[in-house]
């Protein structure tokens, strides 16, 4: 996704959306190094995924509020995003080192797992809002409309997951959604940069059938 923006010269345009894409990639070949050192079951290893996820989470808020600045840039509201923005790092930042600084028994948790899935709600939650500023907005810009897309698809995806884990009968079928998710938002944003040129618009009816 990072080499399609490079080639579409969307890279510093969607700046942040590629950040989290890098962070998403490193943060793999981390929990695969400790995974092969340490084993699954190891502190080692739950430490390192606890705390990639985290940095993660920060990441893809940020990059959330930049699709946000993308939608109201005509409206000067970047002066409210970035207090908005430092608000959330700062609380995500602080929640995430007091995670991280409590011992690794308190990090597996089922106190941490029902944080994730409130994370994944609120992230849900925020794209239905920009989605619906879309429509209120009238905005026309293709390639923005299906990176906004995306990210409900994925958002809800991952917030159904978690929903639908107390489900037992249903455990070897959601085994799948995690991984399948993971491929969808790169792959969604791929499409996006490759095929949707950045000055390629909606037509109103267009938008109108999207949202039936």
């Amino acid at each position: 996704m990072v080499v399609c923006a490079l080639a579409k010269h969307s890279f510093r345009r969607y700046f942040l959306l590629n950040l989290y894409m890098a962070a998403s990639l490193l943060a793999d070949i981390s929990r695969c190094w400790f995974l092969l050192h340490y084993g699954f079951t190891s502190q080692e290893y739950r430490f390192a995924y606890f705390y990639s996820d985290a940095v993660l989470t920060i990441c893809l808020y940020l990059a959330l509020l930049q699709l946000y600045s993308h939608v109201f840039d005509e409206m000067n509201a970047e002066r409210y995003l970035r207090i908005g923005a430092t608000l959330l790092l700062v609380g995500t930042t602080l929640f995430s080192y007091l995670v991280v600084h409590q011992s690794t028994d308190k990090m597996a948790s089922p106190f941490v797992y029902e944080v994730s899935q409130n994370l994944y709600f609120v992230g849900m939650v925020l794209t239905y809002v920009l989605w619906g500023a879309v429509f209120k907005l009238r905005e026309t810009r293709a390639q923005l409309i299906q990176l906004v897309l995306s990210l409900g698809v994925y958002f809800s995806a991952f917030a159904a997951n978690y929903a639908l884990q107390n489900l037992h009968h249903l455990h070897g079928l959601l085994s799948y959604v995690t991984p399948l998710t993971g491929i969808w938002l790169p792959a969604a944003w791929c499409y996006a940069f490759l095929r949707t040129p950045e000055d390629a618009r909606l037509a109103p009816s267009q938008l109108a059938l999207s949202r039936r």
